[in-house]
């Protein structure tokens, strides 16, 4: 069968690839299997409990939940058959957002995981005027439950009106609406068609690599990046079609715990996590203690200096590997074919160390607007510090000032109710304007050097490109976030929030009293110190202009819950900068 339409996909997953667990969720300590064949029943279900409710085709209802679940992928498909457009919410942001979103998309339905995320509606519902109802996935009382709807689909005699519906659906209508967080102002609703995200999926299938074994239905992957974020699901549609079963994980801390249950093959990744991955080996292998640790730190030693990728070959390497690399593999499983990893920019030096520890990492790149992915490494076309060369059904273009921009049938329809800022969008002949600086190299590999909205001058009139730089930094056991600030100002500096259980170790270690809090730490001169220093080897790196020249630490976590990042995990530089004004000052006052 030729696939044109999202729904299209699960019912060539049961036909070529029928299996028990073809999406798996844990309820109450327990994973509970779905077969394709009950995943595309429940589905029908939702699709005539709708159209009882007096739903259409062009309707809009929200799909919220804290963390990715069976319940939400049925939606998904349920809604998708019958022409609905789903809006999947990140349930992170404020409910401010929801009601922005809510009105602008005029949601006439939402269906949302928990209790926190009811409460959160609720608060706003009396000004969302289309908002008929909402249900919810776990049982919680006085609130309607999404059962609800599978009950009044119960009886299959209206399953034609469903057929005819689906049929009816061409692959050139809107499938979705997702809501961008932008690191600046109002959500944008991004309206992507089925040919949109089909084609990405198609175009991204010849890129991940299959199981040597024919047999790859046993393909398992593990699923926790939040679902409304287009990464994650135009693979989670990927692996359906691929006939991958897929393990949602119950929530980032316990995804430990979810790998070695699942033993996954297949996991997306962001940068931030295998950071968190690559400090929490880092941190047992440290304070293993005696021998133990010397052995770690030779293994790292012998595997940093590696230029390129390779399997162990001569002795010290094949050791090195049994002795600590075969544990990482372990950590992640003992399974895991690739990761994929995307959404931000992946240290070099980390890449480069998980490749030559035998966990391969595929760095991709995209936008929401791209349905998502432009470009992305395999293993046949790899090259470590690139995003990989572009999709063979997309034209990338680099524009005279280096903006990467791209064209083909993975790029959105537009912004929702918003013609003006979608014109605004694209070149005159019809290039999609990615706001990133990048260059393809001679081999056709796709490098991106900067965000050209961060990019700033300083006074002098110079360049700096802070991304690249903040990216050296993080690399640093002491930096746990930093941005580097100074448009328009004489020179760079940083605001840096330490890694405050890192500093606490180092200072028990040195015998240093720097306090426990996060605002005692980061006013301790030791610590200051300490952290120049780090910033001192990363400005060897750098032209003069770009030298950072002074620091300060921010006497708190940046988190998405304090609004100095989104939900992505990618800087609000607006905020940061708003958040720690009197820093900010205290760098730039009276200094030549």
């Amino acid at each position: 069968m030729t696939i044109k339409r999202l729904f299209d996909i699960p019912h060539y997953a049961l036909e070529k690839f029928p299996k028990t667990d073809m999406f798996v969720t844990k309820y109450q300590g327990e994973w509970k299997k779905t077969s394709t064949l009950e995943f595309i029943n429940q589905g029908n279900k939702i699709s005539r409990g709708l159209l009882k409710l007096g739903i259409k085709p062009g309707d809009k209802i929200a799909l919220i939940t804290t963390n990715s679940r069976t319940e939400w992928a049925v939606m998904d498909f349920g809604l998708s058959q019958i022409g609905v457009v789903s809006v999947p919410v990140y349930p992170s942001i404020s409910a401010e957002d929801y009601e922005f979103i809510f009105n602008n998309a005029e949601i006439q339905y939402c269906f949302v995981s928990d209790k926190e995320l009811l409460t959160k509606v609720m608060k706003v519902k009396h000004n969302i005027p289309s908002l008929q109802g909402i249900f919810t996935f776990d049982v919680i009382s006085g609130a309607a439950n999404w059962r609800e709807i599978l009950d009044l689909g119960e009886d299959d005699s209206t399953q034609i009106e469903v057929e005819d519906l689906s049929n009816a659906i061409n692959s050139e209508d809107l499938a979705t609406i997702i809501y961008t967080s932008g690191t600046t102002g109002r959500p944008k609703g991004v309206m992507l068609t089925h040919h949109n995200i089909v084609s990405n999926v198609l175009g991204s299938i010849p890129r991940i690599p299959k199981r040597k074994s024919l047999d790859y239905k046993d393909s398992r992957a593990l699923s926790f990046l939040p679902i409304c974020h287009i990464f994650e699901r135009m693979l989670f549609y990927l692996y359906q079609y691929n006939g991958f079963s897929i393990y949602f994980a119950e929530s980032i801390d316990k995804m430990g715990e979810n790998i070695k249950e699942v033993k996954p093959h297949y996991m997306t990744v962001v940068p931030r996590l295998v950071e968190k991955v690559y400090d929490k080996i880092y941190n047992t292998g440290s304070s293993a203690g005696g021998l133990k640790s010397k052995i770690f730190f030779w293994a790292l030693n012998l595997i940093s200096k590696k230029k390129t990728i390779s399997k162990p070959s001569g002795l010290q390497e094949i050791i090195a590997d049994k002795l600590v690399f075969s544990k990482w593999r372990e950590g992640m499983g003992g399974e895991i074919i690739t990761l994929v990893s995307g959404s931000a920019a992946l240290s070099t030096r980390l890449n480069m160390m998980f490749q030559n520890a035998g966990i391969p990492i595929l760095e991709g790149y995209g936008l929401t607007e791209t349905s998502p992915v432009i470009a992305v490494n395999s293993f046949e076309k790899m090259k470590v510090g690139t995003v990989g060369v572009p999709l063979d059904n997309l034209q990338v273009k680099i524009q005279e000032d280096g903006e990467i921009t791209v064209k083909g049938p993975s790029i959105f329809k537009g912004y929702f109710k918003a013609e003006e800022m979608t014109r605004e969008a694209f070149t005159e002949d019809g290039f999609f304007k990615t706001g990133d600086i990048g260059h393809i190299d001679a081999e056709g590999f796709l490098q991106i050097t900067d965000r050209k909205k961060e990019m700033f001058k300083t006074s002098g009139g110079k360049y700096i490109a802070p991304q690249t730089i903040e990216n050296q930094a993080k690399a640093s056991k002491f930096i746990e976030q930093i941005m580097v600030v100074g448009d328009g100002e004489k020179m760079p500096c940083a605001l840096v929030q330490p890694d405050f259980e890192f500093a606490k170790n180092w200072a028990m270690r040195n015998n240093l009293n720097i306090g426990s809090t996060p605002a005692e730490i980061a006013k301790s001169p030791e610590l200051k110190e300490r952290i120049e220093k780090e910033i001192e080897g990363i400005n060897e790196h750098l032209g003069n202009w770009e030298k950072i020249k002074r620091i300060e630490l921010t006497p708190e976590v940046w988190a998405i819950e304090t609004g100095l990042l989104t939900p992505t995990l990618k800087l609000k530089r607006k905020a940061v900068k708003e958040k720690f004004m009197d820093l900010y000052n205290k760098m730039y006052e009276h200094h030549d």
